[in-house]
Formats: structure tokens, C-alpha cells, sequence
């Protein structure tokens, strides 16, 4: 089994490599700004979602149709350490998101923990399937809160971006406000973005709590996170609490 899925993986390697645009990679290391140990290829975004879908598509033709034996496939992807490798092993993932059962949180837990490398890494795979399995499981939310206090910037990022997905469905409230004061003053931009996006995506069903929160503290809030957190409010509510 493991050559198998050692030989598909190199396949999915080729059709990445068949893409690569050395002038591209430039402009990705520019929009991340930040320095990854993940080599980058170049490809652009429509390229690697055409790419994902083709190949799990052949994977499910070899009767790979079982989450366990997807996430095989997904780990094998991100050994190569690869951006648009990486990319795709969480596209996979998240196309076998029904079959995901409580355990499966360990997997991609350890995903963040070893894989991820910048903000882009981080929000593809809070927003996909770390995300889709604590809404699912929202007793997760004890363990997701754990992030907070991690070293890694990009998992105290996570901590407030795996929750969008939930938001957007009107889920976490209470718990964005919690992990919000848990980063409030953190020390690195883009973690104070990440609760700030968290706040701002509470906010579309949520504006009333959300604004309440935001001028009880905007005295000491980080002016980057307060900013995020009332983009979409109206006009007169942000010079309110940019005041």
C-alpha cells in the first residue's frame, strides 16, 4: 500500500511540476511575506484546484474512497513540502469531509502543528477542514482554545480562524469573544488579524455584540485588529470606534 501511495503522490508531483512559473513564485513570496521552509512552485490558485480535482478524481477511480485511506494519500503530499502539494492534500481532505469522525481532529492538528508555515497555510486549512470538523464537533472547541497560548504564532493564529467556518453558520459567538480576549495584545500582527477577521466575520450576524465588544475595549485594542474587526460595519459605527 505505501508504494502505491508513494507512486501516485510523485504522479501528483509531475502534473505540479509541469506547471511550475519561476516568475509567479516571486509574486507569491511577496503577497506571503514570509519566509517558509516549503519550497514554492509557482503555480496560481485556478491551476491547483484544476489539479486536485483531477487527481482525486483518479484517486477515487483506483477505489481510494475512504477518509482513512485519503489522509495516507494527503500525508504523503505534504512529505515533499511543497506549497501547491500542500494545498492539494487539504482540497482532498476536505472532498472526504463526510466521512470525518472525532478522531480525524489529531490528524489535522498535527497538520498545523507540523505543515503549516505562513498565514496563507494556515487559513486554507482552518477554513477547510480544521474548521469544518469543529463545527461538527463543537467539544472541540476545549481543545482549540489550547491554541492560544502556543508558542507557534501561526497556531495561535488558528485558534481564531478555525472557527469561520462555524460563524458563517452562525455557531461560536461566545467562544470568538473568549478566544479574542485570550490574543488580545498577542505580539505578532498576524495573529492580532486572524481574531480581528474572526470578529469581522462574527460581525455579519452578530454586529450589535460585535460592536458592543469592540467599544469596551477599543481604548486597548490593537488598532490592526479593531480595524479587521468593524470592516463591515456601517460608516458611522466605524468612526465611532475609530474615534
Amino acid at each position: 500500500m505505501g508504494s502505491e501511495i508513494k507512486d501516485f503522490a510523485n504522479l501528483v508531483l509531475k502534473k505540479v511540476q509541469e506547471f511550475s512559473d519561476e516568475k509567479h513564485i516571486k509574486t507569491v513570496e511577496a503577497y506571503t511575506k514570509v519566509k517558509s521552509n516549503f519550497k514554492i512552485l509557482g503555480l496560481r490558485g485556478p491551476i491547483i484546484h484544476k489539479i486536485a480535482n483531477e487527481t482525486f478524481r483518479e484517486l477515487k477511480a483506483k477505489g481510494v474512497k475512504d477518509v482513512d485511506q485519503i489522509l495516507e494519500y494527503c500525508e504523503f503530499l505534504h512529505a515533499f513540502k511543497i506549497t501547491e502539494l500542500r494545498s492539494i492534500a487539504v482540497i482532498w481532505s476536505y472532498k472526504a469531509k463526510k466521512q470525518f469522525r472525532l478522531e480525524h481532529f489529531s490528524i489535522f492538528e498535527k497538520w498545523l502543528k507540523n505543515y503549516v508555515t505562513g498565514w496563507g497555510s494556515t487559513d486554507h486549512l482552518c477554513t477547510k477542514s480544521l474548521g469544518y470538523i469543529l463545527f461538527t464537533y463543537p467539544e472541540l472547541m476545549k481543545e482549540v482554545k489550547k491554541w492560544t497560548t502556543s508558542p507557534n504564532q501561526w497556531v495561535r493564529r488558528s485558534s481564531a480562524v478555525a472557527l469561520i467556518y462555524g460563524l458563517r453558520r452562525e455557531q461560536f459567538l461566545e467562544d470568538t469573544f473568549e478566544i479574542a480576549d485570550a490574543l488580545f495584545n498577542d505580539q505578532e500582527m498576524y495573529v492580532l488579524k486572524g481574531y480581528g477577521w474572526m470578529l469581522k466575520e462574527a460581525s455579519n450576524s452578530h454586529r450589535d455584540e460585535v460592536f458592543n465588544y469592540v467599544m469596551t475595549r477599543k481604548k486597548n485594542m490593537p488598532r490592526v485588529a479593531l480595524r479587521y474587526a468593524i470592516e463591515k460595519m456601517p460608516q458611522e459605527m466605524r468612526k465611532e470606534a475609530m474615534s
